[in-house]
Parts: structure tokens; C-alpha cells; sequence
């Protein structure tokens, strides 16, 4: 590849902090919840949340979310680390069916190291022209995707050439992603036996959000939808659930702790549970679904509980990464 006009595929994930203390967490906490597509609102309303924000959030949770994260933290954040190996894999693979038109592949994250805009300035400086980026998030939300749209946006804004960018919006409903959820399911279950029900937990957005048009439900429920066809599933064997919520406005529901305290007085005694919206697994499927969900479900009376772990650097995996390439850029690096 000539140095005019390199091509680059980025992969593009939420965040994590630096370190597993509480200043790093700190840091990471600020940015990530001040961006008003994560939490919304105007005027007053927005003066309001960053105050609270500002003054009691950063100054209490940091703490105690740092000691979440030291409890899974391996030299490096789980998320940063499977990042770098999806990176490695998706570069290899399009060495191996691109060859000399292979783009280069890059990972970043919308907030934190390594972060997306400055990873653009270092694009353009090193004469780059064109650039794909792959939001990890096969569904969209305005919470997620859109803020890869924004840091696009304000780069581009600064730039008397901008770059050729192309953004996968959302992979919710491709064939090969819905496969290999399926084929993950079925081999992890191959293994461990199946349980009374699995439930298909996403992170969970405010009604509100979805009351204003943000598509991010209906995609979950989508994917659900066609992960239960995929592994013919009849509708007793499955459910989906939104976890997370936070502060006292209502979100989404089912809310997954919920559900997981109310199906052992239901006759559901076991349940194996994965993240379908997670393409790595990090402090949220690690601790708070791994862990304390399956606390809510076993004190509850529950008596097994198994988290079916997120696609990660999976072989299946990089071949879907590898498949939106081609699709999405198949016109840049020669694929057909």
C-alpha cells in the first residue's frame, strides 16, 4: 500500500479507566457521564446533573467502583486487553484475504485510553485517507453508537481535508453475529447442560429514551428474537432482560435482577445467563452479572446459576468483524 491513501479499520469500544484505583476511575466516571448522550438533559436539568455529578457521584462512587474493578483486573481491564486480541485477530485475518491491499487495524475507546479522537489526529498525520470504524455494539443506541458519530463530527470539523469515514451503525440482525451467538450458546452448553431458561440480558437505557426514538429495545429484542429462531427455542425456553439501571427514573424492563429474584418462586431453578450487547466481556458481565446477579438468584432460591461468556476474540467472532470489512469497505481494501 502506498504512503498516500492508507486505509485503517478501528475498532471502537466504550471505555475502562487506566488503573483499578480511584483516581483512574475517577477520571474515566467524569468524562463518560458528563457526555450528554449518556445522560440527557438541558438547562437546568443538565446544570442539575452536573452538579450532582461534580458533587457527589465522583466524590463517593470511585471508591467503591474501583474495588469492582480490582476484583477482575489482570495487569490491564479485561475490556482493554480482549480489545487488543480482537485487533490482532481481525489484522490477521485480513492479511491472510486482503494481502497487500489489507488495511491497518486499530483499536479505540469513545472515552479513556486509547481514545478515539486522538487516535484520528494520529490517522491524518500518518496520511491515512480512508477509515472504517466498527462501533462494538451490534445494537444501536443513542448512548453508545452516537458518540462515535459525535467525536467523528468534531474531528472532522477541525480538518481542512477530512478523512473518508464510514461508520457500521449497528450489526444487530446480521446473520453471521446471530450465528455465532448461537454457536456460542450451543458449545458452551454442550458442556456445562442446558438450564430451565436462558435469559438474554442487555444493558438496560431510560424509558425515556426509548419513549424519544432510540431504536436500541426493538434491536435487542430483535436479536433476541432471532437467537431463539436460530437455536429453535420454543418460548418457554428463553426470555430477555435489561440490566443495570441506575438512579430513580424508570428503565427499560424486565429488569434482570428482578426477574432473577422472582423465577425460583416460579419453578425456574436454574438459569444460564450471556449479554448479547457485549462483544467483550468487562466489569459490568464480570462482576455485576457473573457475580451479583447470581447472588440476587441464588438467595432467592435459586440453585444454579452460569453466565455464558461474551464473543471476546472468539474465532467466530473475527470472521463476522471480518465480514463487515468486506461489506461495509470491501471497495477500499479490495475484497469482492
Amino acid at each position: 500500500m502506498t504512503e498516500s491513501g492508507k486505509t485503517a479499520v478501528v475498532l471502537v469500544n466504550l471505555g475502562t479507566p487506566d488503573k483499578a484505583e480511584p483516581s483512574a476511575v475517577k477520571r474515566y466516571l467524569r468524562e463518560f457521564l458528563s457526555d450528554s448522550r449518556v445522560v440527557e438533559g438541558k438547562g437546568l436539568r443538565r446544570l442539575l446533573w452536573l452538579s450532582v455529578l461534580n458533587g457527589i457521584i465522583l466524590n463517593i462512587r470511585p471508591g467503591k467502583v474501583a474495588k469492582a474493578y480490582a476484583s477482575i483486573w489482570e495487569d490491564d481491564s479485561p475490556m482493554r486487553k480482549i480489545l487488543d486480541k480482537q485487533v490482532a485477530g481481525l489484522q490477521l485475518q485480513l492479511q491472510q484475504q486482503c494481502h497487500e491491499h489489507a488495511p491497518d487495524v486499530y483499536a479505540a475507546m469513545t472515552y479513556g485510553n486509547p481514545g478515539l479522537s486522538p487516535l484520528l489526529q494520529k490517522l491524518s498525520a500518518s496520511h491515512y485517507e480512508k477509515v472504517l470504524l466498527i462501533p462494538m455494539y451490534p445494537q444501536y443506541s443513542a448512548t453508545t453508537t452516537a458518540p462515535v458519530y459525535d467525536q467523528v463530527a468534531k474531528f472532522q470539523l477541525k480538518q481542512r481535508k477530512v478523512l473518508d469515514i464510514r461508520i457500521v451503525n449497528s450489526y444487530f440482525d446480521h446473520p453471521k453475529y446471530v450465528e455465532v451467538l448461537a454457536e456460542q450458546i450451543k458449545g458452551f452448553q454442550s458442556e456445562q447442560g442446558k438450564a430451565d431458561k436462558l435469559i438474554l440480558s442487555y444493558h438496560g437505557i431510560p424509558k425515556e429514551y426509548f419513549d424519544k426514538g432510540d431504536p436500541y429495545p426493538a434491536q435487542c429484542h430483535k436479536t433476541s428474537e432471532l437467537l431463539a429462531a436460530q437455536m429453535g427455542l420454543a418460548e418457554t425456553e428463553w426470555m430477555t432482560t435489561f440490566q443495570s439501571r441506575f438512579g430513580p427514573a424508570e428503565w427499560m424492563q424486565p429488569y434482570t435482577d428482578k426477574t432473577l429474584e422472582s423465577l425460583p418462586e416460579k419453578g425456574i431453578k436454574s438459569v444460564q445467563i450471556t449479554c448479547p450487547a457485549f462483544s467483550a466481556d468487562c466489569l459490568e458481565t464480570l462482576e455485576e452479572i457473573a457475580i451479583e446477579n447470581r447472588d440476587v438468584f441464588i438467595e432467592a432460591g435459586g440453585e444454579e446459576y452460569k453466565y455464558i461468556p461474551a464473543l471476546n476474540a472468539d474465532p467466530g467472532f473475527i470472521e463476522l468483524l471480518t465480514t463487515l470489512v468486506k461489506e461495509q469497505a470491501g471497495d477500499w481494501v479490495g475484497a469482492r
